[in-house]
């Protein structure tokens, strides 16, 4: 993920900054005790994640699903998933995973919100065949798409199939000047659509802490330096507070600019997650780590 990559990590300032006013009041309308921690990669590629697998794996997905509960689907980012490919999808895996899949670039970044109905009709069509295990589908527009726009968003959440439970991440950084931001998390807040935080070096404007609904989907980018595990230290210590206040659903997906060291960092958080919470969420165990060096 070569999104917001810097060429020296060390010069960045990691830390979190301050929850967005609005997010406590968000939490504290939560119902429920429920709380459901959804931790994931954001591929299965056997190249990408390099060493995670144990030698002569002949099916990586059913393989993944083993050493994680979930998965950020961006898949289906390239190409619409038909039905059928869902299905077998699912099979692959057990009941308690999920698949977070991410809106076809057609919608996103070629039609760019414009006359979408029947792409979104067939994109839910086909995801829905996840039944329980889908999680949550998210739309990342793209970084050129800017508030000017701001209609198309509005349209495209009116129109959205409500059965299907959906995030949405803007990248320009004219959504976050504070007029745009607050009017595009009150469209998402008042619509039940979760805000994408996305923690990545180059781009601190999107580390937002704004919560439109109960639950946090968090993409992190880690910079494959040792201040990866200090951040994920410091997002424990938010998720905990935000868990105190109502949080119901945290989605947390690792990505490293060099993806093969992502289950490792995955695994950390996994066990300090576990600790913190009382879960017993499985850590997963890189196959081959000397494949790392």
């Amino acid at each position: 993920m070569k999104f917001g990559q810097v060429a020296d990590p060390s010069q960045i300032d990691f830390t979190l900054p301050k929850d967005h006013p609005k997010t406590q009041e968000i939490l504290r309308k939560s119902n429920g005790n429920d709380f459901n921690i959804y931790i994931g990669c954001a591929k299965w590629n056997k190249t990408d994640l390099k060493g995670f697998y144990p030698k002569g794996t002949k099916d990586e997905l059913k393989y993944y699903a083993t050493q994680f509960n979930s998965i950020e689907l961006n898949a289906t980012f390239y190409s619409l998933p038909s039905p059928e490919q869902v299905l077998t999808w699912k099979e692959k895996t057990p009941p308690t995973f999920k698949f977070f899949p991410k809106i076809t670039n057609t919608v996103s970044h070629f039609r760019r919100l414009i006359n979408v109905t029947d792409v979104v009709t067939d994109y839910a069509t086909s995801v829905l065949n996840f039944g329980d295990q889908l999680g949550m589908v998210f739309l990342q527009l793209h970084d050129n798409f800017k508030p000017k726009d701001f209609d198309r968003v509005e349209k495209f959440i009116k129109d959205w199939p409500k059965e299907v439970p959906l995030a949405i991440e803007v990248r320009s950084a004219e959504w976050f000047e504070e007029e745009n931001f607050e009017k595009f998390s009150q469209l998402l807040e008042e619509n039940n659509i979760a805000n994408i935080i996305v923690d990545t070096a180059g781009r601190r404007d999107m580390l937002h802490m704004r919560l439109t609904s109960d639950t946090a989907f968090v993409r992190y980018v880690g910079a494959n330096a040792d201040s990866d595990y200090a951040r994920l230290d410091d997002w424990l210590e938010r998720i905990k507070l935000w868990k105190e206040e109502g949080l119901k659903n945290l989605y947390f997906f690792v990505h490293q600019n060099v993806e093969l060291a992502s289950p490792l960092l995955s695994a950390y958080f996994i066990e300090k997650v576990n600790a913190e919470f009382g879960t017993k969420i499985h850590i997963p165990v890189m196959a081959q780590p000397k494949a790392l060096f």
